[in-house]
């Protein structure tokens, strides 16, 4: 595996990425294209609106698929670096950071983690000012 830094930390899987999506986004059009001939031939509007609905709901599913499981490893993330911290400092993680100042922060070593934590909640950083800012990365291959 290859190691990860800031420049090569963004995951991404190229067959929800850009097969699916581009897949979807190409069907979705495909069946507005088809709606609207429908409606101006007057024929086949049945089922060209019951297509286009049917692509709906698999775009909805398709996006929910993905929020969902994002929004476990969110909150597994979240428990996990007030755990670290915890654990390196004895005290919890201000609740001031955000969830993406947090997901940020898990970046950084744990030699670095509670100072940058601390810098992260004072000064308010961004994310990716907190990611330029750590010296050595941990590099976290579980996330998509």
């Amino acid at each position: 595996m290859q190691n990860q830094d800031y420049k090569s930390h963004v995951r991404v899987h190229p067959v929800y990425h850009y097969v699916l999506q581009i897949l979807l986004l190409g069907t979705l059009i495909t069946t507005i294209v088809f709606l609207i001939r429908s409606i101006k031939q007057e024929e086949n509007i049945l089922l060209s609106i019951i297509l286009f609905l049917m692509m709906i709901i698999i775009v909805i599913i398709a996006v929910l698929l993905r929020f969902y499981p994002l929004k476990a490893q969110d909150r597994a993330i979240r428990a996990e670096e007030n755990l670290r911290y915890y654990v390196l400092t004895g005290e919890l993680l201000d609740p001031k950071l955000s969830f993406a100042q947090l997901a940020a922060l898990r970046f950084a070593s744990d030699k670095e983690f509670p100072e940058l934590s601390k810098r992260a909640a004072a000064e308010n950083l961004k994310p990716d000012e907190i990611k330029k800012a750590i010296h050595n990365w941990r590099a976290d291959y579980n996330r998509i």
